[in-house]
């Protein structure tokens, strides 16, 4: 079970498909926010829900979608 802090989600860029690392904050249950890809600079929404066990659920897309 992870902590209340920060932990770090692999995910892929809805944009150009690279694998980027971000670190999620598993102190809030629900949170939507942007942040650009390390790779291609393009902004994407992240969608963060923590699972029952506290590990955070991330669901990556382009702005636009």
């Amino acid at each position: 079970m992870p902590s209340a802090g920060l932990e770090e989600i692999d995910i892929q860029c809805p944009y150009c498909w690279e694998t980027i690392g971000i670190l999620v904050d598993c102190s809030v249950e629900t949170q939507t926010y942007i942040e650009d890809c390390q790779v291609c600079c393009r902004p994407i929404v992240m969608e963060v829900e923590l699972n029952e066990d506290g590990y955070p659920m991330v669901t990556a897309s382009g702005q636009d979608d």
